[in-house]
């Protein structure tokens, strides 16, 4: 579902009425009047079915937008969010969450939720990442954000913390737990043989040999020969500034970050309405468009389906990939 006030409603239909376009059959898990009263006001004739069971919602894609229901408490009008409907979105997100591990979804695409609302309406994880992990039920799990598009792929070590934490938190094991997880997604997931990991410092150039700061030498560096040493073609510090362009992104298979910004600005800049949020390391298939809730597009028919059209195409892709044997 998403936040309901925001963008997911709209994307969702739009992506229902381009599924000749190659969209892999989904099923939406919302409540089934707001897409209604969201269709007729966006002026699209979409016919649109409650399902009791994603089997069902299989058999009537290709007529009609099938939809498991998850009741709204409160009605909303786009653009204005509600938190008294945090609850539903949390149960969506906890539903998509047990088909996909009952084997009855390939897995879940999750629509971008408010931050700010979940908090307001008693939501106490950082945001979707850190709860999907908390769903997974394994405290020994390292669940770890990618995203990508066709150009990049890019994994910040630090997520959702202000940049001086991420400088103070940041810890040579954090970085090899990181690089691991990456590179077996890499191999799982993408069906990339032999990964290729660069890895970005912390400082400007990559700390200049000490002179702009020693992370690059005291935990960087150090967590790259881990990486080696742990049969992984991983190589760093790398200056960030210069790793981002055509030639550089051809020489690895995804970029480690060393804070949020760092990974988010140039796929954002490169790719900014097909990237996908992936959540690598849980034992389901998890995407996202990689934007936000748009509260100032929602409800207008301007937004763009794009993303939304990408994870849901990678979500089938990556589910494609772990079923297949792996040497």
């Amino acid at each position: 579902m998403g936040e309901p006030a925001g963008l997911g409603g709209d994307i969702t239909l739009q992506a229902w009425t381009r599924r000749a376009e190659g969209v892999p059959a989904f099923v939406a898990l919302d409540d089934p009047d707001r897409l209604s009263a969201l269709a007729r006001r966006l002026g699209l004739a979409i016919p649109i079915r409650s399902v009791a069971d994603m089997a069902e919602g299989g058999e009537v894609f290709a007529t009609a937008l099938p939809v498991l229901p998850v009741a709204l408490v409160h009605t909303v009008e786009p653009g204005a969010p509600h938190s008294g409907n945090t609850a539903c979105v949390r149960r969506s997100i906890e539903l998509a969450v047990t088909l996909s591990r009952d084997g009855q979804a390939a897995g879940l695409v999750t629509n971008p939720i408010s931050k700010q609302v979940m908090y307001e309406g008693g939501f106490t994880f950082p945001g979707h990442t850190e709860f999907l992990a908390h769903l997974a039920g394994d405290p020994n799990r390292r669940e770890v954000m990618m995203l990508a598009c066709s150009e990049l792929r890019v994994v910040p070590v630090t997520i959702h913390v202000g940049l001086a934490e991420a400088a103070r938190t940041l810890t040579r094991r954090h970085i090899v737990e990181i690089g691991l997880v990456t590179a077996k997604a890499l191999r799982e997931d993408f069906g990339i043989t032999h990964p290729r990991l660069a890895v970005a410092g912390l400082n400007p150039h990559a700390g200049e040999g000490g002179a702009m700061g020693r992370e690059e030498i005291d935990l960087v560096a150090p967590a790259v020969e881990d990486l080696r040493r742990a049969g992984i073609d991983a190589r760093g510090p790398l200056p960030a500034d210069t790793m981002f362009h055509a030639r550089a992104r051809q020489t690895y298979d995804a970029a480690l970050c060393m804070y949020h910004d760092q990974a988010l600005i140039p796929i954002k800049t490169i790719d900014f309405d097909r990237g996908v949020n992936i959540t690598l390391g849980l034992p389901f298939v998890r995407t996202s468009p990689d934007h936000g809730t748009a509260f100032d597009l929602a409800g207008t028919g301007k937004a763009k389906s794009d993303s939304l059209m990408a994870a849901l195409t990678m979500a089938r892709m990556i589910a494609d990939n772990r079923a297949r044997p792996h040497g």
